[in-house]
């Protein structure tokens, strides 16, 4: 069983709280949230070590020697069929070629990613990231892009798009504007850009990041060659 940390908070606190903070946001009173409580944390892990274990597993999946396809995927099943422990927290491009379970060779229950086209810090992914972070007790949040990004290159192209689409460009024109029209460089500026977004637009993070609960970082994903580099 996974061990119960109280950071003082009820997940019906944590509910009330953020509508309180968001009606205080929506006045013009700014708000500080409080960390949320009742956090299942998997272990004692700090930041340092969560994103370690996950460069490690990368290490392992460049490399051809994956292991977490060893675990026991009934017994893991069974042990988070009521609950998760997730140890990581990633915000990841939609895009198919970046599986990220097996890019960090980890099993059920240990990442909580969160996946978007083009990796983009928007207000329900903060969400989602808050709830890993403060109520699941995430240790580290990384912001992956990855090489040949459809949503940067539509961006930089910047040419007519159907539907919704066109939608996308608003949250990563910042980075094209930074990096220029290279692919490669807007991708890794647009994973920073989105890093820091988090750790600057949410009290919650900011507040776990001042008390060294949390590291939030930006990597990129090399689509031909598997490996992950940071970008911070």
């Amino acid at each position: 069983m996974p061990r119960l940390v109280t950071l003082g908070w009820s997940r019906r606190g944590l509910l009330r709280s953020g509508l309180a903070a968001a009606a205080s946001l929506s006045s013009g009173l700014g708000a500080t949230l409080a960390l949320p409580a009742a956090a299942w944390a998997q272990n004692n892990m700090s930041p340092d070590e969560a994103l370690k274990q996950m460069m490690d597993g990368n290490k392992r999946f460049t490399g051809q020697q994956m292991t977490s396809f060893n675990d026991d995927l009934k017994l893991l099943k069974e042990k988070t069929a009521e609950g998760q422990a997730p140890f990581a927290a990633l915000l990841s491009c939609a895009d198919s070629r970046v599986p990220v379970e097996l890019v960090f060779d980890q099993s059920i229950g240990k990442l909580f990613v969160c996946r978007v086209a083009g990796n983009i810090a928007t207000a329900d992914l903060i969400a989602s990231l808050e709830y890993g972070a403060a109520v699941l007790g995430t240790k580290a949040i990384m912001v992956l892009g990855h090489g040949n990004c459809g949503a940067v290159k539509a961006t930089i192209d910047a040419k007519a798009v159907p539907g919704q689409i066109s939608t996308l460009y608003r949250s990563i024109r910042p980075a094209v504007d930074q990096a220029g029209p290279n692919l490669e460089a807007a991708s890794k500026a647009n994973a920073k850009i989105q890093a820091g977004l988090l750790r600057t637009s949410s009290p919650v993070l900011a507040e776990m990041i001042g008390k060294g609960q949390l590291k939030i970082v930006g990597a990129y994903y090399d689509v031909a060659s598997g490996a992950v580099t940071m970008v911070e």
